[in-house]
């Protein structure tokens, strides 16, 4: 009998940033299966160490509990996973990382289980939209147990590509993004919703403070109630360069000028010097020192659920916020002003009828999604969320109960399909081709001492000073 029938189910969550451990994790207690009676579940979190690795305020904000969380290397993880016998076993194991990752830790997974009996059932997936390298990534995702597809799309192109090259797509499930939830969308202050329905049940946002503790009084109304609030979701790496960025600032701005009676918030993911998961060299805390916004515009960070709260409309070029606005049935705009284009992933948007410009939308105009549109990409506005990881819970069940255990974990990259390329995807992360540490890997038998964190924290600052101060200097005397 597997662990999870005589003790409370163990599930260990490793993931390479603050994003990948939101969805790791709350992708982890969805997909559990049903115990007897109220089951224990126990949590432990591995952060990935690395560039991406999420700083105590971002864990924070990501607000995902764990019974444990601890920075690892790679090898330090596997050595874990090596050591996890017994009463001390996992269940199941999320990897939430980048492809790269992902197919590094099946290879040296696999040489550690190789001579197990059981194992825990080996999950991964994407943590929003899928909208570039979809062959890449997917292919350095293949030979886990279940690879998790956030929508009927997603899971119908996944299955092509697997198909497509040989391999097996047995692991593909339909699930939906596990962070969407919250309130409806009940109208505009003051006014009414699509429906006609009144819009006093809006949850006001009254007393609520930004991140640095100070009234956002700014923009309200003098009734007392909530101001029509526009929220512009900014990307890390979406537009990559200073002229498109700081023109998607200057629109905004013009916004609330135009709109001195709203509430226009630009909500960030990071601080200056922290890392998401992709790396943002020009962050918009920089550009708008620069900028001379009014009194009702301001900068937020926090939970995107909570921002959501008090959203009348969300702007964004790409984001997942999108869906996650779509799914409250909040007016949700996907820009145009830079173009339709791969490169800025709102090409993904092609049919939602979500696009529109800044031009439109200071007009007054509000986009209406397309329903099949939004069905098709696991949104479930019009229900259905509950049921959405249904099919994943059943599969995870069924593997932990085989009779005879889990066969060894075969992605389709080996060194018979890929000798060129996989050596280097497991080098970068201390491997060798047979999944071994490679020699002077870095792997610490204890945990690191004060000079050494001392050390870790200046090289890891060293770096992110170089993406966001030195890179751009440098690339602009390129172009001189």
């Amino acid at each position: 009998m597997p662990a999870s029938a005589t003790k409370a189910l163990r599930v260990a969550v490793l993931a390479d940033s603050d994003t990948r451990w939101k969805w790791g994790a709350l992708t982890a207690t969805r997909i559990l299966p049903d115990g007897p009676g109220e089951a224990e579940i126990r949590l432990d979190g591995y952060l990935l160490r690395g560039r991406a690795t999420p700083t105590a305020r971002q864990l924070r904000e990501v607000g995902v509990s764990a019974d444990s969380l601890r920075e690892v290397t790679a090898v330090e993880f596997l050595r874990a996973m090596d050591g996890a016998r017994g009463e001390e076993s996992y269940d199941v194991l999320v990897l939430a990382l980048v492809g790269g990752g992902v197919q590094a830790m099946l290879h040296g997974l696999g040489r550690v289980w190789q001579d197990r009996a059981e194992r825990p059932v080996v999950v991964t997936g994407y943590v929003g939209v899928v909208y570039e390298k979809l062959a890449d990534g997917l292919l350095l995702r293949h030979g886990a147990d279940l690879v998790l597809a956030n929508s009927r799309q997603d899971a119908d192109r996944f299955r092509a590509v697997y198909e497509g090259v040989g391999a097996d797509a047995a692991a593909v499930t339909e699930v939906a993004l596990p962070f969407l939830g919250g309130a409806a969308y009940a109208g505009e202050p003051g006014g009414t919703d699509g429906d006609g329905r009144d819009g006093e049940g809006r949850r006001d946002g009254e007393g609520r403070r930004d991140d640095e503790g100070r009234q956002g009084g700014e923009g309200r109304q003098d009734d007392g109630g909530r101001a029509h609030t526009v929220v512009f979701a900014a990307q890390p790496s979406v537009p990559d360069n200073r002229a498109d960025r700081t023109y998607l600032l200057d629109r905004l701005i013009r916004h609330a000028r135009l709109h001195p009676e709203r509430e226009v918030l630009l909500k960030l993911r990071s601080r200056p010097g922290e890392h998401t998961t992709h790396i943002e060299e020009l962050p918009y805390q920089k550009l708008v020192q620069r900028a001379d916004p009014p009194a009702n515009f301001r900068l937020v960070y926090g939970h995107m659920g909570e921002v959501l709260d008090r959203t009348d409309l969300l702007v964004t070029v790409s984001s997942t916020a999108a869906l996650e606005s779509l799914h409250r049935r909040i007016p949700t705009v996907v820009l145009s002003d830079l173009g339709v284009r791969e490169a800025l992933g709102n090409h993904h948007f092609v049919g939602s009828g979500c696009l529109a410009s800044w031009d439109q939308l200071d007009a007054g105009h509000r986009p209406a999604p397309d329903p099949e549109w939004v069905a098709r990409q696991g949104v479930a506005a019009d229900g259905g969320y509950d049921t959405a990881f249904d099919a994943a819970r059943g599969r995870v069940a069924a593997l932990l109960t085989r009779p005879d255990g889990l066969p060894p974990l075969a992605p389709y990259y080996s060194l018979v399909t890929a000798p060129g390329y996989l050596p280097r995807i497991l080098a970068r992360h201390h491997l060798a081709p047979d999944g071994t540490p490679l020699p002077g890997a870095p792997a610490a038998e204890r945990p690191p001492g004060p000079v050494r964190q001392v050390v870790r924290r200046a090289a890891r600052g060293a770096y992110r000073h170089g993406v966001q101060r030195v890179a751009p200097v440098i690339r602009r005397m390129g172009e001189l």
